[in-house]
Parts: structure tokens; sequence; C-alpha cells
């Protein structure tokens, strides 16, 4: 049997596999304002409560990271994406049996390290499945996972809990994950060299050695690096440190827009469930759009990594026009929850645009076996950036959330910076 298209089923996949991932992370930041008091945390704790809890998962999705990258290049990504989601489908389901603020701990600390490796894992299988003109457009199709998880997962959480309560809510949404594995270990039976649905022509298409980059025959012939090694780099140090900045952003809304919504404009569960979803339907477009624009920019000849920076630049241009918007209108914001709505849309959308292109350059300057790892160290330095961002919310925004997108704003010129870091010298082998 041959099917014409393979590495598009597979994409599809992974892009689902990271709506699930959403859905299942963002079930605690939703259902939190409304479930704290179960716990016997009083009103004026809630917001440190929730710091802690996300610290315990970002912790752990940083040791995940670096991890599960190496276990990406060691194993492959079609065990070692079933293992991950697995993992977290199991971690989700437990929350459903915490009993106190340390149990929500234990359990969210074993969802940020198996949660983790599903970026290292889709961005080394979308080395393996696409060439280097095609990457940037399946790497926005995955990040629109992100984005399209984050639009669902509001009604989703809010139907079921008033459903079925907060319990039920995190078994069911477990199962998710389970059924993906299925569909999964039955396409992805193979790397493309040996896959036997791939047509000739697709397998030619995907194995051709790029003409795209300048860094093409360097990354090919580069040595397997351990990581010592490969901090040696600058090219490493640029897209660490552009991570370690432009990540918190998308987590600042991620973890705290929710809360945001019930103290800036008294939503209760129904209004987050009918208002959340549209900031990351703009993050979902933004994703497409970003991946789609650089893609286009190979294609017409330009080399890849010069096309990705154009993209980010963009992206983090769109993203600064909205923050300083909101920062600047903020008090008027009160009575206009649409447009505040709109506005962090844009932000995301600047977001998903630059973030996707920005997770393909470990593929444009590494070769194959130091992608998963290069990728993997990248995660880890967002989730660092992000625990910082994450505990300085509760201090900043005791009186307003202009801090809050300040905080957000100057964030996004400094990953820029980072970028231009990255030289487009050969690395040598």
């Amino acid at each position: 049997m041959k099917v014409k298209g393979l590495r598009w089923y597979i994409i599809a996949l992974i892009g689902i596999a990271t709506i699930i991932n959403y859905v299942d992370r963002s079930a605690i930041n939703i259902l939190w304002p409304y479930i704290y008091k179960e716990f016997g945390i009083a009103d004026a704790d809630n917001k440190s409560a929730l710091a802690l809890i996300t610290t315990f998962f970002m912790i752990a999705y940083a040791l995940g990271q670096t991890f599960t990258g190496k276990l990406m290049d060691a194993i492959g990504t079609r065990l070692g994406m079933t293992i991950s989601i697995i993992g977290w489908s199991i971690s989700i389901a437990l929350h459903a049996f915490a009993k106190s603020l340390m149990s929500f701990n234990i359990f969210r600390f074993m969802l940020g390290f198996s949660e983790a490796g599903n970026w290292p894992g889709a961005t080394k299988s979308n080395a393996e499945w696409f060439p280097a003109k095609e990457r940037a457009i399946a790497q926005g199709i995955f990040n629109a996972g992100a984005a399209l998880g984050s639009v669902v997962s509001a009604p989703i959480i809010a139907l079921l809990y008033i459903a079925f309560g907060w319990k039920l809510t995190f078994v069911l949404i477990a199962g998710l994950g389970i059924i993906w594995v299925v569909p999964w270990l039955i396409v992805n039976k193979a790397t493309p060299d040996k896959h036997p649905w791939l047509t000739e022509d697709e397998r030619v298409h995907i194995l051709a050695k790029p003409t795209t980059t300048h860094l093409t025959e360097a990354a090919v012939e580069a040595p397997i690096l351990g990581w010592k090694e490969l901090l040696k780099f600058r090219n490493t140090w640029g897209i660490i440190m552009a991570r370690f900045f432009i990540d918190p952003v998308w987590w600042l809304f991620v973890t705290w827009l929710p809360t945001f919504l019930k103290e800036q404009f008294m939503f209760d569960i129904k209004q987050i469930g009918a208002f959340t979803w549209l900031p990351y339907l703009f993050a979902a477009i933004g994703s497409l759009a970003g991946g789609y624009y650089s893609s286009r920019l190979i294609k017409n000849g330009m080399f890849a990594e010069k096309a990705r920076k154009y993209a980010i630049a963009i992206g983090c241009f769109v993203m600064i026009i909205s923050l300083t918007a909101i920062v600047y209108f903020l008090g008027s914001l009160k009575e206009l929850p649409t447009l505040a709505m709109l506005l962090i849309g844009t932000t995301l959308f600047g977001f998903q645009f630059l973030i996707g292109n920005l997770q393909t350059l470990p593929s444009d300057y590494f070769n194959g076996k130091n992608v998963g790892v290069v990728a993997g160290m990248a995660g880890t330095a967002a989730v660092a950036g992000t625990l910082l961002t994450t505990w300085a919310v509760p201090v900043i925004t005791q009186t307003s959330y202009v801090s809050f997108f300040v905080l957000a704003a100057v964030l996004v010129p400094l990953s820029w910076i980072s970028i231009k870091y990255i030289t487009t010298k050969k690395l040598k082998s």
C-alpha cells in the first residue's frame, strides 16, 4: 500500500498530539480560579499557589526538554512520542486524585516532564519528514496545534466542569492521549528511508539533499556532539537565549489569562469559556501564516535561515505594537473586554508567527543527530525564563496588570537581539 503525501499525515498527527498536550496542561489554569478554595487556599494566596503549581510543572518541563531531546535522538520519534504522550495522559488523570496543594505539585511535575517530549519530538520528526524548504510550514502546523489546543480547551474544560465536576474532567481529557497512540503507531511505521507506505517520488522529495541553506553541507557533515561541545557554538547560544526571552510571553498568557479575566472583568467560568478561545484563534492563524511566509520565501530562492529570521522579525514587530497598545489603553479596556481579547490575540498572533521559525532553526544549523539535543536545550532555556516571569506575576499584579504587559513587551526585543547573534558561518565539522 502506498499513501501519497504521507509526511502530511505524520505532521497532522503531531498537530493533534499538540492540541491534546495543551488541553491537558491548560485544565489547571482554567479551573484554578474556581477550585482553589476546596484546598483551603485563601483568596489572597491563590495566585501564589498557582505560581507554585506552575513552577513544579515548569521545572519538570525544563528537565524533560533536555532529557527527551536525547531520548528522541536515541530511540527515534515513533517510540519517543509514544512514551511521552502515554506518560502525560497518566499524569493528567492522576490530578483527579489530588488531595492537597502538594498532590497537585507532584502530579504537575510528572505532567511537565512527560509533556516536554512533544517539542523536541516534533522538531526532530519535522527534520526527518520534511525538506528544509517545507520545515517552517510543518512547524507552523505543529505550533497551530498549540494554539488550537488553547482555543478548544477553555470551552471543553468549562463544559466538562459544569457537567461532571473537576475530578472527572481530568480523567476524561486523559483518554484523548491514549486514543491518539493507536493511529500514530499504525501510520508512523518507520523513518522515510524505510517506510513501506511512502511513494518513491515522496521519498526522493524528502531525502533529496537541500540547496536552500548556507549551512547544508556543514550541517550534514558535522559530527554528533554532546551538550558541552554544542555550547561552544554561538548559534547554540543564540537559539537558547532567543527562546529564554520569547517563550515566557506565551506562558504569561497561557498561565494567567483566566485569572486576569476573572480579576479584571469579573468573569465566571462560563464567560472564561466563551472569551478565552479568541486570542488563541489568532495564534493558530499566526502559526500557519508564519510557516507559510518563510516557506514561500525559501521556494522563491531565499536561504532558509534568512527566511526564518525575516519571519521572526515580523512576529517581534507585531508583538511590540500590540503589547504597547495594551499598556497604553489598559485602563479603558476594563469596559471593553472584546477589544482586550483582540489586542491579546494580535500579540499571540505575532508570537506564533515567529516561534515556529525559531523552533526550526536547530534543524537548519545542526545535523540530524544534534537537532533533538539543541531543540531540547532551547526548550529548557525557555522554561527557565518562564519560571522567572511566573514568580514575578503575583508580585507585579498586586495593584494592576500594567507591569504584566510591560514585562512582556520588554522581553520581545531581547529575543530579537539574540537572533541577531546567530551567525550564518558554516559550522566546523
